[in-house]
């Protein structure tokens, strides 16, 4: 198939590379040229071209549905490319947002482009910088017709079967298979980045309770404690060894291993966590509902006292951030 990229950063290039690798056709833009040039080079021979803007895609775009997916920070620079291209694209013609959008946007948005007959989907997309190789864990929201239309982009992005166990009992009536390869249509507009949100909530609670545990270890030698009740803890021992076999073990645990093989300390991390914005629409959504999520809100407050001074804690979630999505301290990025 063929499908317009817009946004080539850590995700959006990768997103472009794995589509070459998998046989689409991918006409890229980023305000960089440079970046594009980049991308294109990595991508397989004669499967990209580059555009010079959001016209200039649309124009290099030759499938009878066009298909455009935005890979942008969330808010205005997404809704600034949405409304151009709700000028540029028509009828049954697909529009993406695999970024981190608010999915009360998404709605919006949808009902907006339904009246000019464009489709549009929103896909929350998991696999940070890894995913090149891994692939990514995709949920989305948008009409059958579209999501159908879009299956072999999305195949191509998911990581597949693997060697990941499968779920006794999954063959009953009912249940998707596409999730057993990684992505899933979860509904109607929205969904993919409501499911996505809580997600990443999901995430922040699982990165602080890590943190806080490897920081009450570390902290196992201080001079407030009775002297026989001192012990000097190898931290990235700790880690490795929970990794074999624990039933804490995750991608998070591994990466934080690696972060601390290189440096027990952490010295090389500030510790100054930011937050993307789907932890606090996670709380305000169970506001809404009127559901607890006390451990998500602790975590988020926690990253808010990060920067105004931290400790070991905030290294280790500095740590697994960058590890899994590259994130850089002080920034949202």
């Amino acid at each position: 198939m063929q499908i317009g990229i817009v946004g080539l950063g850590k995700m959006g290039g990768n997103i472009s590379v794995r589509l070459t690798r998998h046989g689409h056709d991918v006409v890229l833009f980023d305000r960089d040229p440079e970046v594009v040039s980049k991308v294109g080079a990595r991508a397989e021979a004669g499967k990209t071209k580059p555009a010079t803007g959001l016209k200039d895609m649309v124009g290099k775009l030759t499938a009878d549905r066009k298909i455009i997916w935005l890979m942008l920070p969330a808010g205005e620079v997404t809704e600034a490319a949405v409304k151009e291209l709700d000028g540029l694209l028509g009828r049954n013609d697909i529009l993406i947002d695999g970024g981190n959008s608010f999915y009360k946007d998404d709605i919006r948005r949808a009902a907006e482009l339904a009246k000019k007959g464009i489709h549009y989907v929103d896909v929350g997309t998991s696999g940070g910088v890894w995913g090149l190789e891994r692939g990514y864990c995709m949920m989305y929201g948008g009409t059958k017709d579209a999501t159908d239309h879009i299956d072999p982009i999305l195949r191509a992005l998911a990581p597949g079967l693997g060697d990941v166990p499968r779920t006794p009992g999954r063959d009953k009536p009912g249940m998707d298979p596409r999730a057993e390869l990684g992505y899933l249509h979860c509904g109607p507009a929205g969904s993919g980045h409501f499911v996505k949100m809580v997600h990443n909530g999901i995430e922040y609670g699982i990165m602080q309770a890590f943190a806080e545990g490897f920081d009450v270890m570390k902290s196992k030698n201080s001079t407030a404690l009775p002297e026989d009740q001192r012990f000097e803890l190898n931290m990235p021992d700790i880690a490795e060894v929970w990794r074999r076999g624990s039933v804490v073990s995750s991608w998070l645990l591994d990466l934080s291993a690696q972060a601390l093989a290189n440096n027990p300390d952490l010295s090389n991390y500030k510790g100054d966590v930011a937050d993307s914005g789907e932890g606090r629409w996670t709380i305000e959504a169970a506001i809404e509902e009127a559901v607890p999520v006390p451990v998500i809100t602790a975590s988020l407050f926690t990253r808010f006292r990060s920067r105004t001074g931290n400790n070991y804690a905030e290294k280790m979630l500095s740590a697994m951030r960058f590890g899994f999505g590259g994130h850089i301290e002080g920034t949202n990025n």
